[in-house]
């Protein structure tokens, strides 16, 4: 069969499939297999190869990349490898030619992994050895597979990114298929690339500047394949989508269009639309880990590609678990480095995208051995941030990893980090709790004392919640977390919530209860984009988004995780309210100043951030102080703030400077009373203002000091 096709040796970069006009070169790296199998498929589930060429080393191998040339071949072919080589997993080694492989840098995946087929693992599932046994049986039949796509133009030119600053910048982290699921949305493609096109007009009534995207990358959506839900049996699947297989692929399972390949259109068109929508698009990046799982995973990528180089292995060949999902990829090795830098250079080149938030980015901080790379100027995470390409592009670090290495205010410029202080600071304070206000303080002021050695705030990204915790409604609704849909028996997800119930575990009718959830909700809201830093906002936390107590869904793809855009009272006031928050913070640089400042010492000597407590220029640092007042403006002839906060149970009276104020915002009054407008606002009689418990209230004045 290999006859009737005309190939050459190929070439060996780059690597991947290149489609031509003559046919399509393919080229893949491993230093250590033998032989190399390129696989020829006529659709994405077809359970037996049209034809296979095997790759003499001797003719098509260059240095440690195999490449052949198969002439006659169109664009969106289906293809596959299968590498021979040692199978002793004690080194690391773990080839079988017997399984297929996607292609690590594939533009298009198509098909999907069947975890529950024992064909699909390196080993015999049935033996007593586990992974150290070996699988005699093809795995095609159960294995996604590659797509060569055509690289052809889209019609970037007219594409004009909005290249917002971060001082500038709200960002909405969301997950595209829970964007439209819900029939609430009213999306003609529902779940899709081209369905999350339908929400830009809310985005953009909102004054979001950029969308944050949990991964959009081809990834295992079974793994891992243990997880069932307890009332109905049935498996979970991977709906976060943090088990990323093929990085230059996006997700085929979001596109409308089942044809393969058709991802990648779809995915720019979205790209175009928002960018047309002066909108950015940022994508969440997994390079810590594989969707392969540990030493019993399935064999369907890195693994069997060239395991000993892609992973960081431990002894007798156990995989190093410093994320927490069973492997680590070898991110400061050369080769993952490459593979790293030319993924990301792809998104931004070919796909448009504007950022990335790295998923555990302390592990592209680690060496080989695993140990944190001290120098700034040294590693992978020096390498993205001096590339020419990604200069200027929004890179956002998650600065931790489930192994304990926590680097926030680590990471060199210009990376900017998830600020995880504010959000436990924030949440704390609200909570009432004790030894709350100076941490509270310097998260309102820009976090110096996290990002001292940053150029200014903007490198810190402050949230109060995000994909992986309690929405905004759940953290103001339950007290502890209610994970039991997802199989394993609650033990899963964080217990550390700092969340509050007012008294009643989930939903209630109570009147009372629900007035109080919407006020704290709207106090955080609030110190959110009052803060200095920038800030990022869950998606559907402002339509009063509930998971049902679930903080951990990412196995929930269900009405638990998408959003729910039906209209009611509680959901039609926190929408208001942020949006007038995000409008009041982007109208006024005085909410969103860029330099630092320290409280303690600042306090009321700085002109355009000053602290007081209930009595002017006198904040209370105490143990058991809970509340502060922050004076913020950009220059003596601009508009001043005055921004008074009240965790403690009792209504307080707070001093005001010598000026003439106007209310804006207080979260006690019920709406329309809790946000005024700028021309409607009331003046403040008198010398004090009295702020109810568990209260902010915001005042402005445009005039000189009296």
């Amino acid at each position: 069969m290999p006859d009737l096709y005309t190939t050459t040796q190929g070439q060996p970069l780059p690597l991947g499939s290149t489609v031509t006009n003559e046919g399509i070169n393919f080229a893949v790296y491993s230093r250590h297999a033998t032989t190399a199998y390129l696989d020829l498929f006529d659709s994405p589930d077809a359970p037996t190869p049209t034809v296979s060429f095997t790759l003499d080393p001797k003719r098509h191998k260059t240095g440690d990349i195999f490449h052949i040339f198969v002439g006659g071949l169109k664009p969106r072919q289906v293809y596959g490898w299968r590498m021979n080589g040692p199978y002793r997993p004690i080194q690391g080694h773990r080839f079988n030619p017997n399984k297929l492989l996607v292609d690590p840098f594939a533009r298009a995946i198509c098909g999907h992994f069947d975890m529950y087929d024992d064909d699909l693992y390196g080993y015999d599932k049935k033996s007593a050895m586990r992974d150290r046994s070996f699988s005699s049986t093809s795995s095609a039949h159960a294995c996604a597979k590659s797509v060569a796509v055509e690289r052809a133009p889209f019609g970037w030119d007219v594409d004009i990114r909005p290249r917002y600053a971060l001082s500038e910048s709200v960002i909405y982290e969301c997950h595209v298929k829970g964007m439209t699921m819900h029939p609430s949305s009213m999306s003609a493609h529902p779940g899709t690339y081209l369905g999350l096109i339908d929400k830009i007009p809310h985005l953009k009534e909102m004054g979001i500047t950029a969308i944050e995207l949990l991964p959009v990358a081809t990834y295992n959506a079974q793994e891992p394949p243990t997880l069932r839900d307890p009332d109905t049996g049935k498996f979970h699947t991977n709906y976060w989508g943090y088990a990323t297989i093929g990085f230059f692929s996006p997700y085929q399972g979001y596109a409308a269009n089942s044809t393969p390949g058709a991802a990648v259109e779809e995915f720019r068109t979205m790209v175009k639309a928002f960018h047309e929508a002066q909108i950015e698009v940022i994508l969440d990046v997994v390079f810590n880990h594989s969707g392969e799982g540990n030493e019993c995973g399935p064999t369907i990528a890195f693994r069997g590609l060239d395991n000993a180089i892609y992973y960081m292995l431990g002894s007798r060949g156990k995989y190093a678990n410093y994320t927490g999902c069973g492997n680590t990829m070898n991110c400061n090795h050369p080769v993952m480095k490459d593979l790293i830098i030319e993924c990301l250079r792809y998104w931004i080149v070919e796909m448009h995208v504007d950022g990335f938030r790295f998923d555990l980015a302390t592990i592209l901080g680690r060496s080989n051995k695993g140990e944190w790379i001290n120098d700034p100027n040294l590693g992978l995470l020096s390498d993205i941030a001096q590339d020419p390409v990604l200069s200027g592009t929004k890179l956002i670090a998650e600065a931790w990893d489930a192994a304990g290495l926590y680097k926030v205010g680590g990471f060199p410029a210009p990376w900017a980090e998830w600020n995880g202080k504010f959000r436990d600071d924030v949440r704390r304070f609200w909570t009432g709790a004790d030894n709350t206000v100076v941490a509270f303080a310097h998260r309102i002021a820009g976090s110096q004392d996290v990002f001292d050695d940053k150029p200014d705030t903007t490198q810190s990204i402050n949230f109060i919640t995000a994909h992986d915790g309690f929405t905004l409604r759940d953290l103001c609704s339950y007290s502890k977390k209610h994970n039991f849909k997802n199989g394993e028996n609650n033990r899963d997800g964080s217990d550390d919530n700092i969340s509050m119930n007012f008294g009643c575990e989930g939903e209630t009718d109570d009147i009372d209860i629900v007035r109080k959830r919407i006020q704290h909700a709207k106090n955080l809201i609030a110190t959110l984009f009052i803060s200095r830093g920038t800030p990022m906002l869950l998606g559907g936390d402002e339509v009063w988004r509930t998971q049902r107590g679930n903080n951990n869904g990412f196995c929930q793809d269900n009405d638990i995780s998408w959003i729910d855009w039906s209209h009611h009272v509680q959901s039609d006031e926190i929408m208001r309210f942020t949006k007038a928050m995000i409008s009041l913070r982007k109208r006024f640089k005085a909410l969103h100043q860029t330099t630092f400042a320290n409280p303690l010492k600042c306090a009321f000597k700085s002109d355009n951030i000053r602290f007081h407590g209930v009595a002017l220029e006198s904040p209370d640092w105490a143990p058991n102080s809970h509340s502060l007042a922050v004076e913020l403006a950009d220059g003596p002839l601009e508009p001043r703030f005055y921004i008074a906060m009240n965790a403690w149970s009792e209504p307080l009276q707070f001093e005001l400077p010598k000026r003439a104020w106007f209310s804006l915002i207080d979260t006690a009054q019920i709406t329309p009373h809790d946000v005024e407008s700028l021309d409607t606002a009331p003046s403040i009689s008198g010398s004090r203002i009295t702020v109810q418990p568990d209260a902010i209230r915001i005042l402005i004045s445009t005039g000189c000091a009296k």
